[in-house]
C-alpha cells in the first residue's frame, strides 16, 4: 500500500542517492565490458576460443548474483554504504588479477573478485537500499539506478577500444582499477546513510502471517515463476551484449564500429529505461516484464535475418529499447507482491536467477559458436529461451487481471 503524499517517505535527497547510485553503478558494470570488447583479443591468446572469455564475463554475471543474496543480508546489518566501498576495491582487485592472462586468472578475477564480491556487494545490495526511499515513483527510481550497467555499455566500449587498440587489454584493465577505487569509494563514504524506510519487526510477523497466498497461489510457487521468468529472458538479453563486436568483426565491420554498435545499444537502453519506469508506474511491474519480453524477443528474431551495418545499427538499436525495462520491473513486481520485510532476500535471489541467465547466455552463444562458426544458432537458442519467458510471464499476467477483476 503507497503512503499519502504528506506522508511520503520520498524527498530531494532520495533522488540524490538515486543518482549517486546511478554513477557507482556504471562505474562498477564497466570493468566487464572490457572483457567484451577485447573477446577477440584474449581468445587469440588461447588459439582462438571464444568461449574462454566468454566464460569469463559469464562468471562474473553468476557471481553477482550468488554474492548478492549474501551481501544483502550483510549489508542490512552493517549498512550498504560498507559493502559497496568493499565491492569496488574487489572489482579493481579482479581486473588485476584478470591481466595474469587466461584462463584461470581471467576466470578467478572474473567470476570471484568482479563478480562473486564485487558486483555482489554493489548491485543486489543497492536495489535494495534504493527501493527503501521510494514510494510513490519506486518503478522510476529502480529504473534509473538499473540503467547504471546501461550507462557503463554507452560509455565505455568505444573508449576500451581505443585504449585496447593502443595499449592492450592488460593495461586498460589496470588503469580501469585505479578508477573505479578513486570514484566509488568516496561516492559510497559520502552519500550512503540509513535509508528512511522503516520496518517494524512486530509489523512484519502479522503481515508475513496473514499473506497466505499471492496471485492467489502459495507465494513460493510465483516466486518460483518469477525466477524461471527471470533466467528464460536474461539468457537472450545476454547474447548480443557479449557477440555483438565479434559477430560484427566477422562480418567484415571493423571492431570500432562494432563497439559503437554496442554503446549504440546500452545507450538505447539507458535513454529508454527511464520511459519503462513510468509505464511500471502506472501499470505495474508483471505487465512491464512482458511487454519488454515481447519487444525482446521481435529484437532477437531481427539480429537473425539482418547482415548489413545500417540494418544491424537498427536491430541494436530496437533491443535497446525493448528490454532495457525488465530487470527494474521484476524488483517493482517483487515489491508490489511480496512483504518489505523480504525485500532483503527475494530481491538478491532473483538478481542471481537473472545473472545465471545472462551468465548461460553468453557462455552459450560462445560455445554454439566454436561448434558451428557463426552466431545464427546462438540467436535462434535465445528466441526459443524468450518465449517460453513470455508464456510463464504471460500467465502470472492473465492470473494477476483475473484476481483483479474479480476483487
Amino acid at each position: 500500500m503507497l503512503q499519502s503524499p504528506s506522508s511520503s517517505i520520498e524527498s530531494r535527497a532520495s533522488w540524490v542517492v538515486a543518482s549517486v547510485a546511478l554513477c557507482i553503478m556504471a562505474m562498477s558494470f564497466g570493468a566487464a565490458w572490457i572483457t567484451a570488447v577485447a573477446l577477440k583479443d584474449i581468445a587469440a591468446e588461447v588459439g582462438g576460443i571464444r568461449s574462454i572469455p566468454a566464460l569469463a564475463s559469464a562468471l562474473a554475471w553468476l557471481g553477482s548474483g550468488i554474492g548478492g543474496i549474501v551481501m544483502g543480508r550483510i549489508a542490512d546489518r552493517i549498512g550498504t554504504r560498507w559493502t559497496v566501498m568493499f565491492g569496488a576495491l574487489m572489482i579493481a582487485a579482479g581486473l588485476a588479477l584478470s591481466t595474469l592472462g587466461p584462463p584461470w586468472p581471467l576466470w578467478i578475477g572474473h567470476g570471484l573478485f568482479i563478480g562473486l564480491i564485487g558486483l555482489g556487494g554493489i548491485n543486489a545490495p543497492i536495489y535494495i537500499y534504493v527501493s527503501r526511499w521510494f514510494d510513490r515513483r519506486r518503478g522510476s527510481a529502480l529504473a534509473l539506478i538499473s540503467s547504471g550497467s546501461y550507462l557503463a555499455g554507452a560509455l565505455w566500449p568505444p573508449a576500451f577500444e581505443r585504449m585496447i587498440a593502443g595499449f592492450g587489454w592488460r593495461q586498460t584493465m589496470l588503469w580501469y582499477a585505479i578508477a573505479e577505487i578513486v570514484i566509488v569509494v568516496p561516492l559510497a563514504a559520502i552519500y550512503f546513510r540509513h535509508p528512511p524506510e522503516v520496518i517494524h519487526p512486530a509489523e512484519t510477523a502479522a503481515s508475513a502471517g496473514s499473506q497466505a497466498r499471492v496471485l492467489g497461489w502459495p507465494p513460493n510457487a510465483v516466486f518460483a515463476m518469477m525466477c524461471c521468468a527471470a533466467v528464460l529472458c536474461c539468457i537472450p538479453m545476454a547474447m548480443p551484449q557479449g557477440h555483438l563486436v565479434a559477430f560484427c568483426s566477422d562480418l567484415g565491420i571493423s571492431r570500432s564500429v562494432g563497439a559503437l554498435m554496442l554503446s549504440v545499444l546500452l545507450g538505447t537502453a539507458f535513454l529508454s529505461r527511464q520511459i519503462w519506469g513510468a509505464i511500471s508506474d502506472r501499470i505495474g511491474g508483471l505487465a512491464t516484464v512482458l511487454i519488454g519480453s515481447a519487444w525482446q524477443a521481435s529484437a532477437m528474431i531481427a539480429f537473425l535475418v539482418t547482415q548489413n551495418e545500417v540494418g544491424l545499427f537498427t536491430v541494436a538499436a530496437a533491443f535497446g529499447l525493448g528490454f532495457s525495462g525488465i530487470i527494474p520491473a521484476y524488483v517493482l513486481a517483487l515489491r508490489e507482491l511480496f512483504p518489505p520485510a523480504e525485500a532483503s532476500w527475494r530481491i538478491p535471489t532473483l538478481l542471481l536467477f537473472s545473472g545465471l541467465g545472462m551468465a548461460s547466455g553468453g557462455w552459450l552463444a560462445g560455445l554454439l559458436y566454436d561448434h558451428f562458426g557463426y552466431y545464427a544458432p546462438a540467436f535462434a537458442a535465445g528466441v526459443g529461451s524468450n518465449i517460453l519467458n513470455l508464456m510463464v510471464v504471460g500467465l502470472l499476467v492473465a492470473r494477476q487481471r483475473h484476481r483483479a477483476a474479480y476483487a
